[in-house]
């Protein structure tokens, strides 16, 4: 009968061992390691990209080495794309997920989510000069979009009777009109206006007031406590100590806004 127990708890404990492993807190995992492997874009400027160097470089890297620094960890950068990002998550590929990942019912049905990192969003944007603080405010004003865009959308249901909304086919015929001067302001995605900005143009297009927002989140595994309030506790320290806002002016040519 000793025999057996002993057998049998020897079974037990060869089942419960990687069982154990599996369900070991991340946060613990990362630094028992020494090293933290993050999700990130390499085709997605100014979020991501290579450069000439044949190096990665954009927002989500300096995120990404932000979060790998704080943590006091070597960073292990797996470059994604926008179909494999989160499967790589969930199988264990990388730790964490920093590629423009946005928030929405059905992603968080099978990952977690940090609060929100970066600004990512559609928007009015137009010349320092002109005062812009809300829909109400674009009265009498000229204003291009492109066509059947979100921004056009939202609009239409926003915008006072009398603004002259001019609508173009295609991104690049939005930004020569405002470049020109054909519209006083224009409606767009904030990384448009980076790549407007990027250009050190006469006419910058600063932001007015948002559309619709959908920032990025860092996203991680379900049932991880430990690591999402550090990678939470991480990003708060580096909004309050300006380092994030360094970085959203470095790639999006913008301060953060006051809310994310």
């Amino acid at each position: 009968m000793n025999t057996f127990l002993k057998s049998t708890i020897a079974a037990i404990a060869m089942v419960a061992a990687p069982l154990a492993a599996a369900s070991a807190d991340a946060l613990d995992s990362i630094k028992e390691a020494g090293v933290i492997k993050i999700a990130i874009p390499q085709d997605f400027p100014p979020f991501g990209t290579v450069g000439t160097d044949m190096q990665p470089k954009g927002y989500d890297i300096d995120m990404a080495n932000l979060i790998a620094d704080d943590l006091g960890v070597k960073l292990e950068m797996v470059p994604v794309t926008t179909n494999n990002r989160i499967p790589y998550l969930t199988t264990g590929k990388v730790d964490l997920v920093i590629s423009t990942l946005g928030k929405n019912p059905d992603r968080e049905k099978v990952i977690d989510f940090t609060n929100p990192y970066a600004p990512f969003y559609n928007g009015v944007f137009g010349p320092a000069e002109i005062e812009i603080k809300s829909a109400a405010d674009l009265s009498g004003h000229s204003l291009g979009v492109t066509r059947a865009t979100i921004e056009d959308m939202e609009l239409a249901k926003i915008a006072p009777s009398d603004v002259d909304i001019k609508r173009y086919e295609d991104n690049n015929g939005t930004i020569s009109a405002f470049l020109s001067g054909q519209v006083d302001l224009i409606a767009t995605g904030n990384v448009t206006a980076a790549a407007i900005i990027e250009r050190n143009p006469p006419r910058k297009p600063e932001p007015k007031f948002l559309i619709k927002n959908s920032p990025c989140y860092v996203g991680l595994n379900k049932e991880e406590p430990a690591l999402m309030s550090k990678i939470n506790e991480i990003i708060a320290a580096s909004i309050s100590d300006g380092r994030l806002n360094a970085i959203s002016e470095e790639w999006l040519g913008i301060p953060l806004p006051e809310k994310l």
